[in-house]
């Protein structure tokens, strides 16, 4: 049995197209994603989460910013970041962002604090993607003694050194809800419990049971500090609609289009079906029926024995409108069911 399982919904924004198969302004869609936000506040979702990006297919570059307007219409889900690049920002000014979020939200903010998959922050912000290893240890080692209070002492490499800053506002109530996003190495998983955070796995291809030495690596990490571990959540691609067949079809080829467009760019070949229709079937896009989708979250959420599972909703052009209708369908009918099948 497992109990106290939160379900989120992740978005970065997508540029999807409109009614005349033309992408929409990019103004349009980050009006779109708070209308999504504010939906899934409404049908129960429990987090909502918006990536950064900095490229022409994605609409949002600061995800505060569009979660705050979201804020102001919602009562009680918690709003963040999935993922906030913290290598090519300030991780001070990233505090202030999300303490601040926090305020206006009544203590709904957090964030998740990665490295991110795209690299155009760095030219961007004038950062050398040489040292993209250096830059996000110390920001986030500056980021997590933020958490710890808020008055900062610290010194290393790659900005000048801190000594007994305060940093305004701070968090009204305890701490800033945070996690460390990781996708799939051992030095990420044990960095984050050095800093003493929860793990978000971004598992976006293949058997999700195979992340399962990661879990327990982090679980054993934590054993030999002589703490309990913190909680561990999985952020996947995923669609849902009235049946398995309308899914698929649905997502298929906007899927299709996002996956060649950035595999491109990486050298990756053009995904086949067959390729999508085994990720659906055993591995990690949760499309289909409610039922379908709410079965392969709970068999993830027990072979890893998570606490948190986000669905990554948007995929490329793929409408606001059947957005909306997923949405729907992932509060008001997918969450109930994963949370009967993990009760039992």
């Amino acid at each position: 049995m497992i109990q106290n399982i939160e379900l989120g919904l992740d978005t970065f924004g997508d540029v999807t197209d409109g009614p005349d198969g033309k992408p929409l302004p990019q103004a349009q869609v980050i009006r779109d994603v708070i209308e999504e936000g504010v939906l899934a506040d409404q049908v129960g979702v429990d987090a909502f989460g918006v990536g950064e990006h900095h490229r022409p297919d994605f609409a949002v570059s600061t995800p505060d910013v569009v979660l705050a307007a979201i804020a102001g219409r919602t009562k009680r889900i918690w709003l963040g970041s999935a993922v906030t690049v913290l290598s090519s920002d300030d991780p001070i000014r990233v505090f202030q962002r999300f303490s601040t979020l926090n305020a206006a939200s009544n203590g709904r903010a957090e964030i998740t604090v990665g490295r991110g998959s795209f690299i155009e922050s760095f030219p961007l912000f004038g950062y050398e993607l040489s040292d993209y290893e250096k830059l996000f240890e110390e920001k986030l080692d500056i980021f997590a003694r933020l958490l710890r209070g808020d008055t900062i002492t610290w010194e290393g490499t790659t900005r000048p050194p801190l000594k007994n800053q305060r940093v305004f506002p701070p968090i009204e109530n305890g701490s800033l809800r945070s996690w460390v996003g990781v996708g799939g190495s051992p030095e990420s998983v044990v960095r984050a419990v050095h800093h003493d955070l929860p793990l978000m796995l971004a598992i976006i291809g293949g058997d999700p049971r195979r992340f399962k030495p990661y879990v327990e690596l982090y679980h054993r990490a934590y054993a030999q500090i002589g703490k309990p571990a913190k909680p561990v959540g999985v952020h996947s691609h995923g669609y849902v609609a009235a049946t398995d067949e309308r899914a698929r079809e649905e997502l298929w080829p906007d899927y299709k289009r996002m996956r060649d467009r950035i595999g491109k760019e990486r050298g990756w070949p053009p995904m086949t079906r067959a390729e999508f229709d085994n990720e659906a079937d055993h591995g990690s896009i949760y499309v289909g029926s409610p039922e379908t989708v709410a079965k392969r979250i709970s068999d993830t959420v027990k072979a890893l024995g998570l606490q948190r599972f986000d669905i990554k909703y948007s995929a490329g052009t793929l409408s606001h409108e059947k957005i909306m209708r997923c949405i729907a369908l992932y509060g008001e009918k997918v969450m109930p069911l994963v949370r009967e099948e993990l009760s039992q």
